[in-house]
């Protein structure tokens, strides 16, 4: 097996008292959509040297390389190349090289070692570290072409993990027997950045042809998406136009539902997001109710509701206890979907502002992390006498 290689990395951050190395082992594509890992490991940038590696990309490349980049202060990402005909047991030799390849090449007194997928143990369970954490923040077994290995490597990491935190309050209820220090952190807000949406904005070009009523939605656009649901309310409501805006995954463009007045926008930058939000008249989230839905915590329920915008949702659980409970967001079905979706049209945009910035000030990203390290720092491991401790 050819040797691998690791491509130059940034230089870390200048030593202090402990240097502190927070090793992130993720499915999700650091560029992808910016989301709960993005709004996180941000912020442990501030104080620690994050390194996120991503799931492997296979190349045209004669050896495993380490392709690095530093999109901000303090955090790199690291995506395995790998070459196209490498073998799944292959993959695994290769990855965990070149992972050790990249913890020795960051000088650090504490390591911990953050899980996003159970699906990385087995090129990772052999390091040593001071905390090991697998942040739960889906229940990653009941989406479309989970591995069916998923739940036995789920079970082994919540062996391994020292804390376990969960993406909402219906997981975590799920889940809270099967390890002795798990906490739900349900997804949080930067209210500073969707404030903006409340603000007059300049129309996107691929939006500002659009008439009004703007129904909008943000997010994946995936199995988690009602799309029956979609085109019926399409179809009822012709002088309505629905705005769909994330990336296409795991099912065909082909058979999302083609209607004069739906708008499918593609992907936007999270910094793109307030600017298309300020321009539409109310936010939606037509989840289907499924298994793959069954646990999330929807990032956009706050943020729409940050952005100024009234908010009709399918009853996902943990929106229904919390911000349905409040009043803050209308629950609708495929029966009264038109009539909460005109009503909240009717309504105006501050109707509820007074009450949904008093939810929002009692969270936020920042807060997140600072219990989120609370919780790290409680954590005992007996310490290796080793710089990098990385087993063989």
């Amino acid at each position: 097996m050819a040797l691998p290689t690791l491509t130059a990395l940034p230089k870390t951050k200048a030593a202090t008292s402990e240097t502190s190395v927070l090793l992130c082992l993720s499915h999700l594509r650091w560029n992808f959509v910016f989301q709960r890992p993005q709004h996180l490991l941000t912020r442990a940038a501030r104080t620690h040297t994050v390194l996120y590696v991503e799931e492997p990309v296979y190349e045209d490349v004669p050896r495993p390389i380490m392709r690095a980049t530093e999109p901000t202060l303090g955090l790199r990402v690291l995506t395995p190349v790998l070459p196209e005909d490498t073998t799944p047991l292959q993959a695994i030799d290769m990855q965990r090289a070149l992972l050790n390849n990249a913890l020795a090449a960051v000088q650090h007194d504490r390591l911990i070692v953050w899980y996003y997928t159970p699906m990385a143990l087995p090129f990772s369970d052999h390091i040593e570290c001071d905390v090991c954490v697998y942040d739960c923040m889906d229940e990653l077994s009941a989406f479309k072409n989970a591995p069916r290995e998923l739940v036995q490597m789920e079970r082994l990491l919540m062996q391994r993990a020292d804390v376990v935190f969960t993406g909402g309050q219906s997981i975590y209820e799920a889940k809270r027997r099967l390890h002795k220090s798990i906490h739900p952190f349900p997804s949080s807000i930067d209210v500073a950045h969707f404030h903006k949406a409340r603000r007059p904005a300049k129309d996107p070009a691929d939006q500002s042809s659009i008439p009004h009523p703007r129904v909008g939605f943000a997010g994946v656009i995936d199995e988690r998406l009602d799309t029956v649901l979609l085109a019926g309310a399409a179809a009822r409501m012709s002088d309505v136009q629905f705005i769909m805006i994330g990336p296409v995954v795991k099912i065909d463009p082909a058979d999302l539902p083609r209607l004069p007045n739906i708008h499918w926008l593609g992907g936007k930058s999270y910094a793109e997001l307030p600017g298309y939000m300020a321009n539409w008249d109310m936010g939606w989230m037509p989840f289907a109710l499924n298994e793959a839905t069954r646990y999330i915590s929807p990032t956009k329920t706050p943020e729409f509701l940050a952005a100024g915008l009234p908010v009709v949702s399918t009853a996902i659980v943990d929106v229904v206890r919390s911000y349905g409970a409040h009043g803050l967001v209308q629950i609708a079905d495929a029966e009264d979907i038109e009539d909460r979706i005109r009503e909240a049209l009717g309504n105006p945009k501050d109707l509820l502002r007074k009450s949904v910035d008093a939810y929002l000030a009692t969270m936020s990203w920042d807060q997140t992390w600072a219990a989120m390290s609370g919780h790290l720092s409680r954590v005992a491991r007996p310490r290796i006498a080793s710089a990098l401790r990385v087993g063989a």
